[in-house]
């Protein structure tokens, strides 16, 4: 039988999938049927009765099963008495659908009517005024004097803030259930809900804090009339005041598409500032989502203590100079130190950046001494092998497909990730889950394993190593099997517990499972496929990008293999003991975060940053960058997906993009002329990095049509989420897509367990660690992830829950508050909050109570 169904409505013939629901079927050839408690990516309630049609269905003859035709041979249609929700029929063979008649025009203004009456009519002063579904609706649809007697409107309170990130307007709200069916359906965090009944219904939240949820922001963007507004947008610009900017979230390895809404201030010299951040569609990386991190955190931008002109040491002092006199200094002191230069960056620059920092230092400075600031996680190298295949979508992911997750806490690390895997678990894929403790994931898992403290590589090995389908449920055989046997396999993986070398072991096991054959020797393996590969959890935007570009002392651009270069940890210790006399820092502050000790002996150090961090304090030279709002670029995600940004906001003050600068100083060491712009930087990449040749920022620009269809005129569909006119980006090719690669040769077999027993430390991630971006967003403050250690009953016998303790590991040592839960593993301690605490496996640690000093009597 046929998948397709064809129907008609209002005159026009189409043809649809099975299962389609009137309202979407309507929506596929330009027809729209207003709503307001229906939205594409949430399950059908009928609720507000707004889409209601007349729907004609062939009338059938009980005796034959065939179709009863009219006189003139057309097919008899039965309308029934009433009119139907179309929101909630779903479409039939032979249907006739009548979107405009009287009856259906008079059910709009009555249900517009209806809802007016206890809607206050303050449309001049609502936030949602230019894009409110309400207000649009009413214009077509209602009357045009109301019969509300005044008096009889219910007041309620205007300002409730649930949280300190969204503000309810009681008043406002019409009762569609959009924002609590979205915590409940899409991100299972059902933290508000419906109180009281009839015209007193409201929503009410419980938790604490209030609306105490990752995704809170986006009922702000389906909300359908001002009920729902961001503490950081209520009352601050107009809708048709703004310029909407395209832009790529930078701040974890999703990739999400943005909007950036900006608009010109006094109260900022006249500059355009970032008035807030919406999402911009892709279905195959962030659909119409984005976390609020992703969504608050911008305000670094903005920031009044930004570097705004290059500053020169003089007499002990940071003074500013101009850039043609800082960029000579700082080009005549590389190259007096070249044999003996170092470069460290950061994970949160562009494609553009990393591209040319790397060139100015391997071919401008002859030295292969460059690395990241923290490299925690290994796999780039394995990851350009057997990698997510282009054309991949975790949407499509289902019954049949599978799902492995190791030592990561996607919620935390990468939450729209966390939000698809879940989602496809829920549509009937297998999803395996490897860990040391409990994340938000396990409750989605099909099987789950808890190891012991260092047992992340020997779970990985028996599944490589086992394969029964016949094995009992739940043994390293049967999940083996389960694995293997699946349609299509996603693998992500990420360091928690793990020391970088074991990371770089796990990516390998990880890359030989995908390599495996499926349940026999004739079946195909999954690397390569559509829909299958292996997905590192990076812990910054453009860690893949940093990858790809060759910031890796034994890689170049484009994983080429070069002569082995110092990595981060022996260029920190020979700035400590002056076997590296200049260092070049980008992006990072690897004083500030622990990894060096002051400046140790270098001779000139050099920073290019957005703000005077500690790093910066001790440099001799300050170079001010603009920040990714600033300035065009490219960054890859984890998915290997090449996405450009564009440049949002004027630049503070006298800040230049990182790329010209490396350029203007690659020029000053010999490298000649520079690029004027960031797309012929871009260019340059495409010749010279295999994996995006033929890659342009045209390429990044292709378009083609999404569904569900949001972003248009009729913002009630699907909310105020844009329309993706500027780019979907491109996914570049895993190696496996071509040909099969060898299997990944492995270290020898590391002993089970760590030996030795005692109590052990793990560092775990949290989305709002405190760091040098995120702490200027003061909307966060009260939800910032307080330094904690997390522990066990069993293991807190001496420790109280709330108690202030002292923790030492990894020869730091750390204040932090004691949380007693059961959901800890015994023998294990959770670290969390720790800015700039790198994990480096399952430490021994020393815990004690912190002593605080009695205060003083005063008399």
């Amino acid at each position: 039988m046929s998948d397709m169904v064809t129907l008609t409505i209002d005159g026009v013939e189409l043809s649809v999938p099975k299962g389609m629901l009137v309202v979407d079927a309507a929506k596929k050839i330009d027809i729209d049927i207003p709503v307001f408690c229906y939205h594409p990516k949430l399950n059908p309630v009928g609720m507000c009765r707004m889409c209601l049609v007349e729907i004609g269905l062939p009338v059938v003859d009980r005796a034959t099963g065939q179709k009863v035709l009219n006189a003139d041979g057309s097919v008899k249609l039965n309308f029934g008495k009433g009119l139907q929700t179309s929101c909630t029929v779903v479409v039939s063979e032979g249907m006739v659908v009548r979107t405009q008649t009287v009856p259906v025009e008079d059910a709009r203004e009555d249900i517009i009517e209806f809802i007016l009456t206890s809607h206050p009519l303050d449309c001049p002063i609502c936030d949602k005024g230019g894009e409110c579904p309400l207000q649009n609706l009413t214009m077509a649809y209602g009357r045009d004097e109301s019969r509300m007697d005044y008096r009889d409107k219910i007041q309620l309170a205007k300002h409730v803030p649930l949280g300190e990130l969204i503000v309810l307007d009681r008043e406002r709200c019409i009762q569609c259930a959009r924002c609590t069916r979205f915590q409940a359906e899409i991100v299972d965090d059902p933290v508000i809900h419906f109180h009281n009944r009839g015209r007193r219904l409201e929503i009410v939240t419980f938790t604490e804090p209030g609306f105490d949820s990752y995704w809170s922001g986006n009922t702000t963007d389906i909300c359908p009339v001002g009920a729902l507004t961001s503490a950081d947008f209520r009352f601050e610009a107009r809708p048709w005041e703004l310029t909407p900017v395209a832009s790529i979230c930078p701040h974890c390895p999703v990739g999400c598409n943005t909007t950036l809404s900006t608009r010109r201030e006094a109260a900022s010299g006249g500059r355009r500032v970032i008035k807030r951040i919406m999402p911009r569609q892709n279905e195959a990386v962030n659909e119409i989502w984005i976390c609020d991190k992703g969504r608050f955190v911008h305000h670094f931008a903005d920031a009044p203590d930004r570097l705004t002109q290059p500053l020169v040491r003089r007499d002990g002092r940071l003074e500013p100079v101009s850039w043609d006199d800082a960029l000579d200094f700082v080009a005549g002191k590389l190259q007096q130190h070249k044999a003996h230069v170092a470069g460290i960056a950061g994970e949160r620059l562009s494609n553009e950046d990393y591209f040319l920092f790397q060139r100015l230092f391997r071919q401008g400075l002859g030295s292969g001494n460059v690395d990241l600031a923290d490299r925690r996680l290994a796999g780039g190298d394995v990851a350009a092998q057997v990698g997510l295949s282009r054309q991949s979508n975790l949407k499509d992911l289902g019954a049949g497909d599978a799902i492995l997750v190791v030592a990561t806490d996607l919620h935390e690390e990468a939450p729209v990730w966390w939000l698809r895997v879940k989602q496809a678990a829920e549509r009937g894929a297998t999803l395996v889950v490897l860990n040391a403790r409990p994340t938000r994931l396990d409750k989605f898992a099909t099987r789950l394993v808890h190891y012991a403290p260092g047992g992340a590589l020997p779970a990985v090995r028996e599944l490589l190593a086992a394969d029964d389908a016949d094995a009992p449920a739940g043994s390293p055989a049967a999940v083996s099997a389960m694995l293997r046997g699946a349609a299509n396999l996603v693998v992500f993986y990420g360091a928690e517990g793990l020391t970088y070398d074991e990371t770089d072991t796990l990516a390998r096991l990880l890359g030989n499972l995908l390599l495996a054959h499926g349940e026999s020797e004739d079946a195909a393996a999954h690397a390569g496929r559509v829909n299958s590969g292996l997905v590192p959890v990076w812990a910054h935007a453009n860690t893949q990008g940093a990858w790809d570009m060759g910031i890796h002392p034994a890689y170049g651009p484009g994983y080429e293999v070069t002569s082995a270069g110092r990595d981060a940890a022996d260029i920190y210790a020979g700035a400590a003991d002056g076997r590296v006399a200049a260092l070049y820092v980008m992006g990072a502050d690897p004083v500030g975060d622990g990894l060096m000790d002051g400046r140790g002996k270098l001779s000139f150090l050099v920073v290019q940053e957005l703000f005077l961090t500690e790093t910066a304090a001790l440099a001799d030279v300050v170079l001010p960058a603009q920040s990714w709002a600033e300035r065009e670029g490219t960054f890859t995600n984890g998915e290997r997906r090449v996405q450009h940004y564009f440049p949002a906001i004027g630049a503070m003050g006298e800040a230049r993009p990182d790329w010209q600068i490396l350029a203007q100083l690659g020029e000053r060491v010999g490298l000649g002329k520079p690029p004027f712009a960031a797309g012929l930087v871009f260019n340059e990449i495409a010749k010279v990095v295999p994996q995006y040749k033929g890659l342009d920022y045209r390429a990044l620009g292709h378009v083609e049509p999404q569904w569900p269809i949001v972003g248009g005129a009729d913002m009630y569909y699907g909310g105020t989420a844009y329309e993706n006119r500027q780019g979907l980006g491109v996914q570049w090719a895993a190696a496996a897509e071509s040909a099969r690669p060898a299997s990944f040769e492995l270290p020898g077999d590391a002993p089970l367990g760590l030996g030795g027993g005692g109590f052990r430390i793990m560092r775990i991630p949290m989305l709002y660690t405190p760091g040098t971006l995120i702490n200027h967003t003061d909307l966060l403050a009260e939800r910032m992830a307080r330094p904690a250690l997390h522990l066990n009953p069993l293991d807190a016998v001496n420790f109280a829950d709330g108690e202030l303790l002292t923790v030492t590991v990894g020869g730091q040592t750390y204040d932090v508050a004691a949380v007693v839960s059961e959901a800890v593993p015994t023998g294990l301690g959770l670290l969390a909050g720790i800015p700039g605490a790198r994990p480096v496996g399952f430490e021994p640690a020393l815990v004690s109570r912190r002593h605080v000093a009695e205060p003083a009597v005063v008399e």
